[in-house]
């Protein structure tokens, strides 16, 4: 199929792109194209026009500050991959994002256009809820800080006005004492997770946790931190028990049954993926965050 006719634009600003999104009913912003050109072709959206924001080149950059890495919403998913700042700075993104798609569609793909699509088991939205990420959106009425808890609105639906768009991300900078582990897993490679897990553990001088957090996808309508999870760990050794105990909690999330799995499932598999997460976190957090 072939999509709905459209008007297209190509604003060079994010002005220009701003005051379009204001005046012009039933528009959607076009950035990589990897998740809205097939729903287009498909119809499964038809909007009136089309906003082609990749000219505004102050939208496509990574930096590091003494605190966080600033990443633009444009850019490509194959840059952050091969960038050493990101790997250095922000490991849990780089592990995570090797699973997105394939080399083709990183090329092309963004991660503000991922974190946009917000597709439940998506890698980038998970890795962002796991380091508490704030994103920075801007419109007619000026900029403001979203955190990323609040960031998903409903199914596949950010928090994000019609005239508005999502500039850039901040992720916090990885600490020495800090372990980390994204783990899926997919029927074939490149494929959407059938569950997901990104996890990050701090441990302090005594050997005890001192800060946990674990992001679980393709579990519902949108990734989800595992609350109850994360308060037990704090304050125990990173013992096999203790995060088998931790993972367990898995069990009691609410997952209905679709048309491929059933929800006893994904469950299953979430708490033996949360399971293995967390020990390689422990595990990398104990090597003061390097690889192991």
């Amino acid at each position: 199929m072939k999509p709905a006719p459209f008007a297209y634009h190509r604003p060079a600003s994010m002005p220009e792109a701003i005051a379009l999104l204001a005046r012009l009913g039933d528009a959607k912003l076009l950035a990589g194209g990897q998740s809205l050109v097939p729903m287009l072709n498909m119809r499964f959206i038809s909007p009136d026009h089309l906003i082609d924001i990749s000219r505004i080149e102050q939208l496509a950059f990574h930096e590091l500050t003494d605190d966080a890495l600033h990443i633009g919403a444009m850019t490509r998913q194959a840059e952050l991959l091969a960038s050493p700042l990101v790997r250095r700075h922000c490991p849990l993104l780089a592990e995570a994002l090797v699973h997105v798609g394939h080399q083709q569609t990183r090329s092309r793909g963004t991660i503000g256009g991922s974190l946009c699509h917000l597709d439940p088991a998506a890698e980038i939205p998970l890795v962002a809820l796991a380091l508490d990420a704030t994103l920075t959106v801007v419109g007619a009425k000026g900029e403001r800080k979203v955190p990323m808890n609040d960031w998903p609105a409903g199914y596949m639906m950010p928090e994000l006005a019609a005239d508005e768009i999502l500039t850039a991300i901040r992720m916090p900078n990885v600490q020495p004492d800090e372990g980390h582990a994204f783990i899926e897993f997919a029927r074939r490679r490149g494929d959407f997770a059938i569950v997901a897990v990104a996890a990050v553990l701090r441990i302090g001088q005594d050997g005890r946790i001192s800060s946990a957090a674990i992001a679980l996808g393709g579990m519902g309508g949108a990734a989800f931190r595992l609350r109850d999870a994360e308060h037990f760990l704090v304050g125990e050794l990173p013992r096999l028990s203790e995060i088998r105990r931790a993972a367990h909690a898995v069990a009691h999330v609410d997952v209905s049954d679709d048309a491929y799995y059933t929800g006893a499932y994904r469950r299953h598999l979430g708490e033996v993926l949360v399971e293995r997460a967390l020990l390689r976190a422990a595990e990398r957090a104990g090597s003061g965050g390097r690889d192991v």
